[in-house]
């Protein structure tokens, strides 16, 4: 099979590395680059020796298959008419500007059996992969996205900005329908919400707390979770990832509070102990990778091969889904009255 042809709409600052990565593929070729702006556009596709057109729609004929990365609000229409002339896509996070939206690009792939894959890039982290590995079944996930303020994707709130990322993470984790959401968020600089702090509580009893703030003095993305193995941390930025659980010597041994009701005990010493004699620390390697790589190199291999992608738009369907009742949540939790902060006096 000769290479996959490629398209790449929107080659703003995700956009371009979309394009440079499929650029390098062994198996694909950057053929054509859809934006507006040519003083953007046609200067990269250049560069790669591809195509630059300012409408996407006047080069459909030419491609195999594209990569969707504009603004959310456009994923919607944009995404359906590659769908309609059976292209297989894959469409930056999130999926739509809401599930309704969604919905009706899974049903359209559905229909015209056309693979739809979804960019939730983090499920592609090395650290996440390595972290699932030993996981267990999680009855608790706690996590944590924060950020300086971006001054981009400000058409959308954090929630399907910034909190989908772990939205899509904990169902993947968890492999269990959601039953409740309780979520409180505000504005503080934009439009839209800037900071939610959400909980999830699933069928399987598993519980989880999200966090996520777009206006941070530092960047932090950092999730626990915990089963009966014991408790697994990832920082998704440094890309480490350590495991915590019982050592044998608690395990098959005294516990912890007899030996610390022994006479003579030295309390210091037991609390020095506590963290590698009887909590067993280790941190498995994580191997090297680029994450937005793998990602598309999956999408080229699925579309060749013609295999499900790891997200699919149904998974990223039910992370949207969610995403929505996170903002029906924080809506319900929100006096009419209430002012954003950067209203305030």
């Amino acid at each position: 099979m000769s290479n996959l042809r490629v398209m790449v709409v929107g080659v703003g600052a995700l956009g371009r590395h979309h394009a440079r990565i499929v650029a390098g593929l062994d198996d694909a070729v950057l053929a054509v680059v859809a934006e507006p702006r040519e003083d953007i556009g046609r200067p990269l596709a250049e560069q790669y020796g591809a195509e630059w057109v300012a409408d996407f729609r006047s080069a459909l004929d030419r491609v195999d298959a594209a990569s969707i990365v504009v603004p959310t609000f456009a994923h919607g229409p944009v995404a359906a008419e590659f769908l309609k002339r059976r292209l297989p896509l894959l469409v930056e996070k999130p999926l739509a500007a809401d599930a309704a939206q969604a919905r009706e690009l899974v049903a359209l792939a559905n229909a015209n059996q056309t693979l739809l894959q979804v960019g939730h890039v983090e499920r592609f982290n090395p650290a996440f992969q390595t972290a699932r590995q030993h996981a267990g079944s999680p009855k608790y996930i706690r996590a944590e996205r924060v950020s300086p303020f971006p001054f981009r994707s400000l058409d959308i709130s954090v929630v399907q900005d910034l909190l989908i990322h772990d939205i899509d993470l904990t169902l993947d984790l968890a492999a269990s329908p959601v039953v409740d959401v309780q979520a409180f968020g505000t504005r503080v600089l934009s439009d839209h919400d800037d900071m939610v702090t959400a909980r999830l509580t699933f069928e399987n009893g598993c519980i989880a707390d999200l966090t996520a703030s777009r206006v941070h003095p530092s960047a932090r993305r950092e999730m626990q979770i915990w089963s009966a193995l014991g408790c697994v941390t990832i920082d998704f930025q440094s890309r480490q990832v350590s495991t915590y659980s019982l050592s044998e010597s608690l395990l098959f041994g005294r516990s912890l509070m007899e030996r610390a009701r022994e006479p003579g005990v030295d309390i210091e010493q037991l609390k020095q102990d506590i963290f590698g004699k009887f909590i067993r620390v280790d941190q498995p390697s994580v191997p090297e990778g680029d994450a937005l790589t793998a990602e598309l190199r999956e999408f080229v291999t699925c579309v060749r091969n013609r295999q499900e992608p790891s997200c699919s738009g149904r998974e990223a369907l039910k992370a949207l889904e969610v995403a929505d009742r996170v903002a029906a949540a924080m809506k319900a939790g929100r006096p009419a009255a209430s002012l954003p902060l950067r209203d305030a006096a």
